[in-house]
């Protein structure tokens, strides 16, 4: 038996091509995927309990609101500590990968130097 079947995922991203591929690659785990393109649309859903996932994957360069201002609205709104939050993106500056932490990331997961199927791992092991 599956053990994160029907665990709730949130990907966060501008790029659909890789909200699709890593919805995709999560889908097959059997997890529960839901995407928001982008921090604004997640940021609504989530203040209005459309979607309650108990990981949400955040890109951080994004238009509009990046994801460092999403962390930051989260934690305003008391919802920061409501999930599991990793970083999925091409930022790997020790500042930024600091700078996320601080913000209550869990993981800061740098895209360039994991395969999407490394990344399932890296949720599986935080839930």
């Amino acid at each position: 038996m599956n053990k994160f079947k029907g665990r709730k995922i949130l990907i966060v991203d501008d790029d659909l091509f890789l909200l699709d591929m890593y919805a995709m690659k999560f889908r097959e785990e059997e997890f529960n995927v839901e995407v928001a393109h982008g921090a604004a649309e997640a940021l609504a859903r989530l203040e209005s309990h459309e979607i309650e996932p108990e990981v949400i994957l955040s890109d951080i360069l994004m238009p509009g609101m990046d994801g460092f201002e999403f962390l930051r609205k989260l934690r305003e709104k008391s919802l920061l500590y409501k999930f599991k939050i990793m970083i999925l993106s091409n930022l790997g500056q020790k500042e930024e990968i600091e700078m996320g932490m601080d913000l209550g990331a869990k993981d800061y997961i740098v895209k360039a130097h994991h395969t999407p199927t490394e990344v399932v791992e890296k949720v599986k092991k935080l839930l």
